[in-house]
């Protein structure tokens, strides 16, 4: 480091790969960066005096507000930061993409080409419009991320103007690739664009999410002139600093689907070969009045380094009051497209995935199915084949999209089984039962284990 050096915070209380590569990516240039997280973190109002624990000069935003508990809390820290310290990312901008509604109609409003969309607050007016959009749709909750949260519907059906507790509405469909749905992924560093990619949905789904295991290609060079030109005024217009820029393409041109404050550098640079990474750090440094060597920015985005920064505080692993805890059986909400229900469900840390009962499935609209999946059990070695399908699962006001086995659970007592794509995020309680252990006896279930 030198005298010069810009002290660079990264706001980020998830410990993910972007996060890393950005810390990494400010020590490379040069620069000192701080990864602002609970360990470390704090604000102090002393004789009308402010000051930040770590001590930086400029702060990149990269908190994830969109699968959280308490996303109002998470954007209230990121103000309070952008209040005291200049940031990337200004949380009001984070706010509106993040609400994929008001995002459209933000980006409509600045004559941007977006699909038709119908947001209503009652379930009357959501269904009288829904025939404008033809038999198939895509209905979607406003807030939601990695692909959750959005579905491909026969509108044919009503639909519910609420998935859980999140405002859900219905967009156009547009699609223009016969053999295999894909959309373009552009990703904006202030008025650069560093890199895009197309991303082609996996098979049994048409979603293109990277997360979701969708392939992608480089679409740098080739990005359609007026693609590029959508993607800047797109993230300019939301008044972001970095976003991914998600455009697909109709028969009429062009159209901007979502603008992503916190897209993933993975399949951009899996596609491309490279990393946002060192683009972002420059735009923090500079913003602080620091400078840095171009040569030596365009030479780190050909690495993805998100090995762990030395920055890292030390972490804190049991009980620091961030691990929530889950009891052995639990009330949830589960929503669909069709509606929602309270139910009681049954924490098995030995499944893979989540499942739910065949009635309460229909019952809730959840679907439709998108894959079938082999799952071994105990008492049948060679394993029995079920449908999968996208489940919203409320626990304790906190929201998990997860791709769900459907199976007939008549036999059971709990109609809802919580696998370890729901229990990772907690501690299990075995003691702990919202039933009050009612109804012991009845507990003779199968243990899902781990799919083939």
């Amino acid at each position: 480091m030198n005298d010069d050096s810009v002290r660079v915070g990264v706001l980020s209380l998830h410990t993910s790969k972007e996060s890393k590569a950005i810390c990494n990516a400010v020590e490379a240039l040069g620069h000192e960066p701080e990864w602002l997280r609970r360990e470390n973190a704090a604000i102090s109002i002393e004789d009308d005096e402010v000051t930040v624990e770590p001590d930086v000069d400029v702060v990149a935003n990269r908190m994830l507000l969109s699968n959280i508990e308490q996303p109002a809390e998470g954007l209230g820290l990121a103000h309070t930061f952008g209040r005291a310290r200049p940031i990337l990312n200004d949380p009001s901008a984070v706010l509106t993409a993040m609400h994929k509604f008001a995002s459209a109609v933000a980006l409509a409003e600045a004559d941007l080409p977006v699909p038709d969309a119908l947001l209503a607050l009652s379930n009357d007016r959501l269904n009288d419009g829904r025939e404008r959009f033809g038999d198939e749709g895509v209905y979607k909750t406003a807030i939601g991320t990695h692909g959750g949260g959005t579905w491909k519907i026969d509108l044919t059906e009503p639909v519910n103007p609420m998935v859980g507790n999140r405002q859900a509405f219905l967009q156009e469909l547009i699609d223009r690739d016969d053999a295999r749905h894909h959309d373009t992924r552009v990703y904006v560093v202030g008025d650069q664009v560093v890199g895009a990619m197309n991303r082609y949905a996996p098979d049994g789904d048409w979603r293109t999410n990277v997360a979701l295991g969708g392939d992608v290609e480089d679409a740098t060079e080739s990005l359609d002139p007026e693609a590029r030109e959508i993607a800047l005024r797109a993230s300019q217009t939301i008044g972001l600093d970095y976003a991914g820029v998600d455009l697909v393409e109709g028969y009429d041109g062009w159209y901007v689907l979502e603008v992503n404050p916190t897209a993933g550098f993975k399949g951009l640079f899996k596609a491309s070969g490279r990393s946002p990474a060192p683009h972002i750090a420059r735009l923090a440094i500079e913003k602080a009045g620091g400078t840095v060597d171009d040569d030596l920015v365009r030479e780190l985005s050909s690495v993805l380094d998100d090995s762990t920064p030395a920055c890292m505080p030390a972490q804190h692993r049991f009980n620091d009051g961030q691990i929530p805890i889950i009891g052995y059986i639990e009330e949830v909400h589960v929503a669909g497209t069709q509606g929602s229900t309270q139910a009681f469900a049954k924490s098995d840390t030995g499944a893979t995935r989540s499942s739910i009962d065949t009635k309460l499935a229909a019952q809730i609209g959840a679907g439709p199915i998108k894959s079938m999946t082999r799952v071994k059990s105990g008492s049948v070695k060679s394993g029995k084949a079920r449908p999968v399908v996208d489940l919203v699962v409320g626990i304790g006001g906190e929201q998990h999209t997860v791709t769900a086995s459907v199976e007939d659970r008549s036999h059971m007592e709990y109609p809802v089984l919580l696998g370890r794509d729901i229990l990772q995020h907690y501690r299990v309680d075995v003691q702990r039962r919202a039933d009050d252990g009612a109804n012991p006896d009845l507990d003779e279930e199968e243990e899902e284990g781990a799919e083939e």
